[in-house]
């Protein structure tokens, strides 16, 4: 029985380089608004950064969390606690049983901040400067833990680390959690705070992010023939994800349906994608088959696109080698165009946006395309958003992370 249990999407929170929340991100990706913005702290003049923008969170923390809160978590923490809360409200702040309860939250890099600060404290004032709460503060599993402990979730508290899939990766791993019959109730999501000098010159080092340091909001361009790398982004998206029968028995709104997970590996590269898309086409016909769907039953793609010059036509052939004359008039939103790339949040927050896509009837536009890469060959929706069919439809959400990691997630209507 347990099996077969169909899990279903009952609450959504976010704060991203768009919002605070998740209407607030939504209108601003419908609107075409870049989060991309110069960046006016002190270290990048400092360290003679590169790059001189991100796509950094729109609301502080500061502004939602107490200063204990925010003091004794990392930033990736206090991003996962805001999502986490908004998502829980969202769905009704539910009555389970702690037993049937459990967290999973990705992230790729963890708790960052904590870790560097802190080896500056030692570094230049001595162990007894380090702060006592450092090491539960750096875990990459601080987030799940922090919002399980909020929540009193005892099903499990998880995290997966699987670079710029991790998000994606976690709602897959609480979807088998549901159906396994481990927990009927799953709050899942992906979570980053990697605006930081270390990350900028590391990515940048390895030529991964745009220069276009004069117009940081038209720097995240996927599929335009002048990309030339990403946008380092940040905050956190959630879920909360549930048996079906455990929704409908407390009479919960139920936004969309997850159905399907698929996970592979590229085994070609520590970095770059295989560039035929062999390993994450396998994820996305796993993703579509797991959900006993077809590929033409799939109206709608959330793409990974980042905007770097290889990885978007390996995402855009491996589209083609899963779906074939399928993809013809498939609507393909390229969202970090707006949000930038949130690394271990991206596929959650990209997960959000694609139930809002079936919610709504509506394909976001991607943003900055004037001239489009003719070895792209999707139908990728620019100009204007596009409404979707009615009745029931799905879509995919594509989340690949360096190291080889594809996740694709599919959602269906409800």
């Amino acid at each position: 029985m347990t099996a077969t249990r169909r899990v279903v999407v009952t609450g959504l929170g976010a704060t991203t380089p768009l919002g605070g929340t998740v209407a607030e991100t939504w209108d601003a990706v419908l609107a075409g608004r870049s989060g991309a913005r110069t960046m006016t702290y002190d270290w990048v003049e400092k360290y003679e950064l590169p790059v001189t923008f991100a796509a950094t969170i729109k609301t502080p923390p500061s502004e939602v969390l107490t200063k204990v809160e925010t003091r004794r978590l990392d930033p990736s923490a206090q991003y996962a606690m805001i999502a986490s809360r908004e998502a829980w409200a969202h769905a009704g702040s539910p009555e389970v049983e702690p037993e049937r309860l459990a967290v999973a939250i990705g992230t790729g890099i963890g708790g960052v901040w904590t870790l560097l600060d802190q080896w500056d404290n030692l570094r230049e004032k001595g162990p007894r400067r380090v702060f006592p709460l450092a090491v539960p503060m750096l875990m990459a599993n601080s987030p799940a833990g922090n919002v399980s402990l909020e929540l009193g979730a005892r099903a499990g508290a998880h995290s997966t680390v699987s670079a710029c899939a991790s998000g994606a990766e976690a709602m897959g791993f609480a979807l088998e959690m549901i159906r396994s019959g481990r927990a009927d109730i799953v709050v899942a999501g992906g979570t980053e705070a990697a605006v930081h000098p270390l990350p900028f010159a590391g990515f940048a080092a390895m030529q991964a992010l745009s220069k276009r340091n004069d117009d940081p909001e038209r720097a995240s361009r996927p599929y335009d023939t002048g990309r030339d790398g990403f946008v380092l982004g940040e905050g956190a998206a959630v879920m909360v994800l549930e048996s079906e029968e455990h929704a409908k028995a407390r009479g919960a709104t139920i936004y969309a349906e997850l159905a399907g997970v698929g996970m592979s590996a590229d085994s070609h590269h520590i970095a770059a994608p295989e560039p035929e898309g062999a390993g994450a086409s396998r994820a996305m016909l796993e993703a579509v088959e797991r959900a006993d769907l077809s590929a033409t039953d799939i109206v709608h793609i959330n793409a990974h696109a980042t905007s770097t010059p290889v990885g978007d036509v390996a995402e855009s052939n491996a589209i083609r080698r899963a779906f074939g004359d399928a993809a013809d008039g498939m609507p393909v939103s390229a969202t970090k165009s707006m949000t930038g790339h949130l690394l271990g949040a991206a596929g959650a927050l990209e997960g959000v946006l694609t139930v809002l896509a079936l919610q709504h009837r509506v394909a976001p536009a991607t943003i900055n395309l004037d001239d489009f890469d003719p070895q792209i060959n999707l139908d990728v929706v620019r100009g204007e958003a596009r409404t979707l069919p009615d009745g029931d439809i799905a879509a995919l959400n594509n989340s690949f992370g360096f190291g080889g990691h594809n996740v694709a997630l599919t959602f269906k209507s409800v």
